[in-house]
């Protein structure tokens, strides 16, 4: 019996010798199996599993592609303004009282009577009777000079200055402004920013000779926007040029460059005050081909002009409610396009 419970416990130990022995195989197998995936896997070839990335990303990229896109909104105006908030000075002379502001009284200063000011250099009781104290003279002389371009100048911003008005817009009296487009373009931007926006004449900044004083001289070189087309200011700059513009300063600084008036704002604010000037080409003057505006991009346009080039009309080309006979400056039809309901417009007139 002894002998039979020996063979016993021989036979358990060998069984669980055996199963051990198995359960060490399978553990070793199963380590070379992983460790040949993992050789595999750094061995793979990098284009297989940058294809693998790929495909992944793009079947990602497709799902976002199918989302519904979210157009984001206009965004708001930077300063909520109208047309009372800016100050528009015309500048002109007596001499062309009728056959250039009469014509400007009669289509876009119509409808803009409280923003504009007309600074002039003589008496007219008829101009005054159309816009009263808003007719300004100047007193200034009547000549062509840039002294007397100047001196109109300075009366224009101590006027400004004196309304208490966000916005300083200087043009001249062959200019057609358009209040609806500028009051749009110049709420892009705080009145309290330092702001000077326009069109430059020249391809390149004018240089000019600053005098010292004690013979001194230095050269100076800055962007100027021509006052042919227009340009306007912020309040907030403005205030920063009273002491190169207030008073009889803007003369004196003036002569300092010898330069005209709208060649004195640029200085002012480009080459003292460092303020960069802000291109718009919504600004026209006669001095460029005003061919080039076409009909369907007249009401987005700021200021057009009119003028004479090598004996040639340089005018808007524009087939509308007037023949170029009866409106040579375009500036009638131009006004009926934008303003159809003006009652001296034709009705029903195809453009």
């Amino acid at each position: 019996m002894l002998l039979n419970n020996s063979k016993k416990v021989a036979v358990s130990v060998g069984c669980t010798a055996c199963l051990l022995l198995l359960v060490v195989v399978v553990v070793l197998v199963a380590v070379q199996h992983r460790g040949a995936q993992l050789e595999e896997e750094r061995t793979e070839p990098h284009h297989k599993r940058s294809f693998s990335t790929y495909f992944t990303k793009l079947s990602r990229g497709r799902r976002d592609a199918e989302k519904p896109v979210r157009v984001p909104a206009e965004p708001p105006p930077a300063e909520d303004i109208s047309p009372g908030d800016i100050f528009i000075a015309v500048k002109t002379t007596k001499k062309f009282h009728q056959s250039r502001l009469d014509l400007l009284l009669e289509t876009w200063i119509s409808r803009n009577m409280q923003q504009t000011y007309i600074f002039t250099d003589g008496e007219d009781e008829e101009l005054k009777r159309k816009i009263g104290s808003h007719a300004i003279n100047t007193n200034c002389s009547a000549a062509h000079s840039r002294q007397a371009l100047s001196c109109k100048m300075a009366v224009e911003y101590d006027k400004f200055i004196e309304s208490g008005k966000k916005w300083f817009c200087h043009v001249d009296d062959d200019n057609y402004v358009n209040v609806r487009t500028l009051v749009k373009h110049l709420s892009q931007y705080q009145h309290t920013q330092d702001m000077y926006i326009g069109k430059p004449s020249l391809d390149r900044p004018i240089e000019a000779t600053e005098r010292l004083g004690d013979n001194k001289m230095k050269p100076v070189n800055f962007w100027f926007a021509t006052g042919g087309a227009g340009f306007c200011v912020s309040r907030g700059l403005a205030l920063k040029m009273s002491s190169w513009a207030s008073g009889g300063h803007f003369m004196n600084t003036a002569e300092k460059i010898r330069l005209p008036d709208d060649c004195t704002i640029g200085y002012i604010i480009e080459s003292v005050l460092g303020v960069p000037l802000t291109r718009s080409n919504l600004f026209h003057s006669h001095l460029e081909n005003l061919q080039q505006v076409s009909r369907s991009e007249i009401h987005k346009q700021i200021t057009l002009s009119y003028g004479m080039f090598e004996n040639k009309s340089n005018i808007i080309s524009l087939k509308g409610a007037f023949p170029v006979e009866e409106d040579p400056s375009r500036f009638k039809s131009v006004h009926c396009l934008l303003y159809p309901d003006t009652p001296w417009c034709p009705p029903q007139v195809a453009f």
